[in-house]
């Protein structure tokens, strides 16, 4: 596509352009080699659990608004890859 723009377009916006304007030259073919380094990687779920928050803390997260329990979630995800050298999958229940 060689049309600029000054802004990421809407998903309205990517829906209405035609697949033969798009330009692939950057784009490098997938080849054998990719697909025998492909790794399935499994997301990370979550579990639903009832957890006491001061009420200042949960306010602080609740704030900044939609999004606060990823947001939290976050945080304490980065607490254990400080404390586990990098890994936040501590073991047991870990990723389920």
């Amino acid at each position: 596509m060689s049309e600029r723009y000054d802004r990421p377009l809407t998903p309205e916006q990517i829906a209405a352009v035609k697949d033969e304007s798009i330009d692939f030259d950057d784009i490098p073919e997938l080849d054998e080699g990719f697909w025998e380094r492909a790794e399935i990687v499994e997301p990370d779920r979550t579990d639903q659990i009832t957890m006491r928050v001061k009420r200042s803390v949960l306010a602080y997260f609740k704030a900044s608004g939609k999004g606060y329990q990823t947001r939290m979630n976050r945080v304490l995800e980065s607490y254990v890859r400080y404390r586990t050298g990098g890994s936040a999958d501590t073991g047991e229940g870990a990723g389920r």
